[in-house]
């Protein structure tokens, strides 16, 4: 079994409603220095395989087709074997 983590992102072209809130609000606490804000998505499964390669595809095409959004977002995975 392996835990897969995938951390998505919106491309850095695309512009992120959220993270300018956020720093708008971060501004309005005095962090005056902040700047840049970019808000993601951090998630976190298990996939039930032996395989790491047929793991690997899993991820992948698991964060394509269904966590991303191709069209705005890159994502990066890592996986762990877990015993």
């Amino acid at each position: 079994m392996f835990k897969a983590t995938v951390i998505i992102k919106r491309r850095p072209k695309i512009l992120d409603p959220q993270g300018k809130a956020v720093e708008q609000g971060a501004k309005l606490l005095g962090f005056n220095n902040v700047k840049q804000t970019r808000i993601g998505k951090y998630i976190e499964f298990f996939v039930d395989t032996t395989d790491k390669k047929l793991a690997e595809n899993e991820v992948r095409e698991y964060s394509e087709k269904l966590l991303s959004n191709p069209i705005m977002e890159d994502f990066v995975y890592t996986l762990e074997e877990v015993i």
